[in-house]
């Protein structure tokens, strides 16, 4: 047998068994037990799940649901996969990836319509569309795909990249320096700093990933009813969150101490302000959905980019039974 195939048949049991070990109750409590592997650190852009968790709604489904901390080297897939934890955070285009690599997770709900990813400049900055980016030095995650597409539609050609500090350092030292960021977090810290910016969005470049919740294909096909209760109790959250983010964040900042009141407050408002969460449509209703067409785009557009190279159907990376399709 490949390794290749000995690796997957290994994280298929694994994911089976542990797929089986979440049927069992707790003694103490009789919910059933279940991690959430987060993307990063305690933040706000994981408010509704902390909403979720604080105010009862996990409980009030029968789970019992912690919340595992991300990081730089943290793999929300290759946790799910291996069975770290039943449920991840992570965004549409990493779940087609993980799937062409054989790892058997499947999207079950969006956390936000749009994805706030995308390049920081100063305000005043002759930056103004990313092809205008050619002749300059940006600081990227090596390896990032979402660069990579727009790299190619722009014909980026003359760009020196450099690797992402994860922080404005850089940027608020350098008028000349361009970083990538998030519209929720980076400029928060240019603006302490006196820099206010603009950020150029992927998403208006055309390529625009959900963020997702996800799990694997046996937990889906063995307990969809856990499921279905983990997915209703977060999508509750959500609703909450954009609503008063004050529980979420008592509980953020306790587990995060390096967060400010103010930070979380720029970061909730800039969800709200941008429509990350919910899309454009004003009443909220696209809360958690997702529709085929977009998830075939962006399928085609790893295709397109040689991030994927093995053809398959994109519907085995996504499930809408338990959303609404937008």
């Amino acid at each position: 047998m490949s390794k290749f195939g000995f690796r997957i048949r290994y994280l298929l049991l694994a994911s089976s068994l542990f797929a089986l070990g979440c049927h069992h109750l707790s003694r103490e409590t009789g919910l059933t037990s279940v991690t959430l592997q987060a993307d990063w650190y305690p933040q706000p852009e994981h408010g509704g799940f902390y909403t979720a968790l604080v105010k009862g709604y996990y409980k009030e489904e029968g789970l019992d649901v912690s919340i595992q901390p991300g990081g730089p080297f943290v793999s929300m897939e290759k946790q799910v996969s291996a069975g770290a934890a039943q449920f991840g955070m992570s965004s549409s285009d990493k779940i087609l990836e993980s799937v062409a690599d054989g790892q058997p997770l499947v999207a079950v709900a969006a956390t936000m319509q749009r994805d706030p990813q995308g390049i920081m400049v100063r305000k005043d900055s002759p930056i103004h569309s990313f092809s205008d980016l050619n002749g300059h030095r940006v600081a990227i995650k090596t390896g990032s795909t979402w660069f990579e597409y727009i790299a190619k539609r722009f014909q980026l050609n003359n760009v020196h990249e450099v690797p992402a500090m994860m922080n404005v350092a850089n940027f608020v030292a350098d008028p000349q320096y361009i970083q990538q960021a998030f519209a929720t977090s980076e400029p928060f810290f240019a603006r302490q700093a006196g820099i206010e910016t603009r950020v150029l969005l992927t998403s208006d470049a055309g390529y625009n990933p959900y963020r997702v919740m996800f799990t694997t294909r046996d937990l889906l096909q063995q307990r969809p009813d856990v499921v279905a209760k983990f997915v209703r109790a977060s999508l509750k959250g959500w609703s909450d969150y954009l609503n008063d983010p004050t529980p979420a964040h008592a509980a953020i900042a306790k587990l995060n101490p390096a967060l400010s009141p103010d930070w979380m407050k720029f970061s909730w408002q800039a969800l709200r302000d941008g429509h990350f969460v919910t899309g454009e449509d004003p009443s909220g209703a696209p809360l958690g959905r997702m529709n085929s067409e977009r998830w075939s785009t962006m399928y085609e557009q790893l295709l397109d980019l040689k991030v994927i190279e093995k053809h398959f159907d994109p519907a085995t990376a996504y499930t809408l039974q338990f959303v609404e399709a937008k």
